[in-house]
């Protein structure tokens, strides 16, 4: 059974709106902080050494997200991710996020594709890295 990752997101006054929820694109924000936690905490990569020392980067090229209920300031979330796929050069993830009630907030796709930063073109993603990667992918 594949591990998935868990992480608790504090809402703070700066995701918020004039409205008093979350403007959307925080959530965006938000998913890139849990990969960059993922790789960092599960995987033993921090963006510093895969972006500053390796020359690797991990954009996103895909997002897909729904969203059930607004959050407000001060709310704890639960984040999940998990691997739905491992390609040559790229991941996908399910993302989601719940409230102290555990309702679901909302619910997302994300693919990231492991690139070379001097050349900008995908590469493969390396085998120590994929070797971490696969514990959380249930095929």
């Amino acid at each position: 059974m594949a591990e998935i990752y868990r992480s608790e997101i504090l809402i703070r006054f700066s995701h918020c709106d004039p409205a008093g929820i979350v403007f959307f694109p925080r959530y965006l924000e938000m998913f890139n902080d849990i990969v960059e936690d993922w790789c960092r905490e599960e995987l033993g990569f921090n963006f510093a050494e895969i972006h500053l020392k390796r020359g690797w980067g991990i954009p996103t090229v895909h997002l897909d997200v729904d969203f059930f209920v607004p959050s407000t300031l001060g709310d704890r979330l639960t984040a999940t991710l998990r691997v739905n796929k491992i390609g040559r050069s790229s991941i996908g993830f399910d993302i989601a996020m719940c409230g102290a009630d555990g309702a679901e907030r909302l619910r997302g796709k994300q693919v990231v594709v492991f690139i070379d930063a001097a050349t900008k073109k995908s590469a493969p993603i390396p085998d120590a890295m994929r070797a971490q990667i696969a514990r959380f992918y249930d095929a």
